[in-house]
């Protein structure tokens, strides 16, 4: 079979299935492994698919942004080790700022709720960290459904008062060359502006937001040090130098 016969065989089966195993491909296009992750990096250099643990997965729609609900019920259990993770990178006397993303909000559990202090722009983070009798702030501006998010501008001025230890930030794509990403400006400009006002930034992510590219920039890959549950050694490779990874094995 030769190269653009399987490139195209590739991208039909990942339009149909939207996630295929390696040995998948080896056994439908009869070629060999080190054949098949030569394929799959350059239909990765072309932006045609994104390679995964195991095998490869299309690419989502820049502005596709799942609902609070969608997101909290996808890869609980990773998401679950990367936020206690998190939560003990949080100190005595710390103060943090707590994005409105699925994944940080699974930290509030695991916080020390005693000597430290919260700014939040999520509106469902809000009851947990009050139950935890937590000090909380709640930035002020639009309330946006879709993410239970508050963002806008007076979201930022509202932010610019404040200063922080940490941030633990959650995105929609990582990619090496491209940065931070998610479908929404007006997310991205807080997330961005929570990172400048925080001597150290965290970004929470299950494996499937790398090489995945969404509308609205946030900021520069090496902003920040990515928590993650895996990492396939190939894509880790590409991340070398450029920013800090942390793989989270609980």
């Amino acid at each position: 079979m030769l190269t653009p016969e399987r490139h195209q065989l590739i991208l039909q089966l990942l339009k149909e299935k939207g996630i295929v195993k390696l040995q998948e491909l080896i056994d439908i296009t009869n070629t060999s492994e080190s054949t098949i992750r030569r394929d799959l990096i350059q239909l990765e250099e072309e932006k045609q698919l994104k390679r995964v643990h195991g095998g490869a997965a299309r690419l989502q729609g820049k502005l596709q942004e799942p609902t609070m609900i969608e997101k909290s019920s996808r890869n609980l259990q990773q998401k679950q080790e990367i936020a206690k993770y998190a939560a003990g990178l949080v100190e005595e006397g710390d103060s943090i700022y707590l994005d409105a993303g699925s994944t940080v909000r699974e930290m509030i559990e695991f916080l020390p709720s005693r000597n430290i202090v919260v700014v939040t722009n999520g509106l469902t983070h809000v009851m947990p960290l009050l139950e935890k009798q937590i000090p909380t702030y709640v930035i002020g501006g639009f309330c946006k459904q879709k993410t239970a998010a508050v963002v806008g501008r007076g979201a930022l001025e509202s932010l610019q008062k404040y200063r922080f230890d940490k941030c633990f930030i959650g995105v929609n794509g990582i990619h090496p060359e491209l940065g931070f990403t998610t479908p929404d400006q007006d997310e991205a400009m807080i997330k961005e502006q929570a990172i400048s006002l925080s001597r150290e930034a965290f970004v929470l992510s299950d494996h499937t937001k790398f090489s995945e590219v969404s509308f609205a920039k946030i900021t520069e890959i090496n902003k920040a040090t990515i928590l993650t549950n895996e990492l396939d050694e190939e894509i880790r490779k590409v991340y070398v130098g450029k920013t800090k990874i942390k793989v989270v094995t609980i």
